[in-house]
């Protein structure tokens, strides 16, 4: 089986890099030397660990009604004309706030789905996430992953529920699980929207390093409200929190 770093390549003009999150040198502290989402490797507490989230249609991500981890060559996603491709390196044990520009790659959108994906022999993969379509648009997202001895086991996302959006008119409630804008009310929609619908993910970790060390981001990241984190980046104050205190 041939490793999808092929498909990030194929895509290379389609990857979205947010906070400086990218696969960079190391820094100091980050003992991690793996900066490819589809390798193997273990982390400890301080690392920077590298994964990917890929944006395509629900179908494209399984093979044989089996769902694969996007770095399987079997579902062909790099000659898929809208799948697109997300590369983050966050650190490890940290609450971080990643975000995807939906105004500049709007087949993000198009696609309708994103799983989150790292590794190769060891491969894991999240269950695919709606994103989007020409009615609706997902805006906030929490992401966990899921890490046991410094290996990563799961990634999955987490449900927080409509109460943050409840009576509030460019919002709906899609299966009683999550809070989605009228994709009229962004500005990408080109239907006049005034919202930057751009994607917004709150990443936390949970289990044990390399050395049964416990992460404890995700237990301080799940008493949160969904779009809290936004308020604790002043560099995205105009960019993401100004947009959503016009519409909240």
């Amino acid at each position: 089986m041939r490793v999808a770093m092929e498909m990030a390549m194929a895509v290379a003009m389609a990857v979205v890099v947010a906070l400086g999150m990218v696969a960079t040198p190391a820094e100091a502290g980050d003992n991690n030397r793996v900066f490819q989402p589809c390798a193997d490797t273990k982390i400890q507490r301080g690392d920077g660990f590298t994964f990917g989230i890929a944006f395509s249609t629900r179908d494209s991500f399984f093979f044989n009604q089996t769902q694969l981890s996007p770095c399987d060559s079997r579902l062909a996603l790099a000659s898929n004309a809208n799948a697109q491709l997300a590369l983050f390196r966050p650190k490890v044990d940290e609450i971080s706030l990643l975000t995807v520009n939906t105004t500049v790659y709007p087949a993000v959108t198009n696609g309708g789905f994103m799983v989150a994906f790292a590794g190769r022999k060891y491969a894991a993969r999240s269950l695919p996430a709606f994103v989007g379509n020409s009615s609706y648009i997902v805006t906030s997202f929490t992401l966990v992953l899921e890490f046991q001895k410094g290996r990563l086991q799961n990634l999955y996302w987490k449900r927080d529920g409509c109460a943050s959006c409840s009576g509030k008119s460019n919002f709906v409630c899609l299966n009683k699980l999550e809070c989605a804008i009228k994709t009229s009310s962004c500005k990408n929609a080109n239907q006049g929207g005034s919202v930057d619908c751009s994607i917004g993910i709150q990443l936390a970790f949970s289990g044990t390093d390399e050395h049964d060390a416990v992460l404890n981001s995700w237990y301080e990241v799940s008493n949160l409200q969904q779009y809290s984190l936004y308020g604790l980046y002043s560099n995205l104050r105009d960019s993401l929190t100004s947009q959503y205190n016009k519409i909240f």
